[in-house]
């Protein structure tokens, strides 16, 4: 139990000590002193769910910069995600309203696969694109890339053994 109680006073001290930077530093990046706030709440709530020890940093500034970089990127995205659903649907026929919840189930998806995404290599990324959207066979894939089956196929195993892996993470 003291080890609990040590992990949370050490947070507590890079709080005080840096939260009033990081929200300045975040606040300079996004121009919104809301948007700050909450992404430095954010940053916090990463570090304190983590469990990693925050005792002994070289450099503090330098590690909460990082995990809030990471939450900026993930923001970026997810707005970039939003906006690009909202043109799609813009551009169906018949409009389908969605519950709150439900648009925002569907987003949190999308955010998801789109990371997934961005984790294959550009060709890879590609190819399962044109196998899973377009409904490609690997034959045409493969013709259209100047490819082979082969190549096709192991680039498919990749992309399914990162969509395997990304349930366990």
């Amino acid at each position: 139990m003291g080890t609990h109680n040590s992990f949370e006073q050490d947070v507590e001290v890079l709080y005080v000590r840096h939260h009033s930077w990081l929200k300045g530093w975040l606040q300079r990046r996004l121009g919104q002193a809301a948007d700050a706030d909450d992404l430095a709440q954010d940053t916090f709530v990463r570090i304190i769910r983590s469990r990693n020890p925050v005792d002994d940093l070289k450099q503090p500034l330098a590690y909460l910069a990082t995990i809030a970089n990471s939450l900026l990127v993930n923001r970026w995205r997810r707005l970039a995600v939003e906006r690009a659903y909202a043109e799609a649907l813009a551009t169906q026929p018949q409009h389908v309203e969605l519950s709150a919840e439900q648009r925002y189930l569907l987003i949190e998806a999308l955010t998801e696969i789109d990371a997934l995404l961005q984790g294959l290599s550009p060709r890879v990324r590609e190819i399962f694109l044109l196998s899973q959207l377009d409904g490609m066979t690997y034959k045409q894939i493969a013709a259209q890339l100047g490819l082979s089956v082969n190549q096709v196929q192991k680039s498919m195993l990749k992309a399914f053994s990162r969509c395997y892996a990304s349930l366990f993470e």
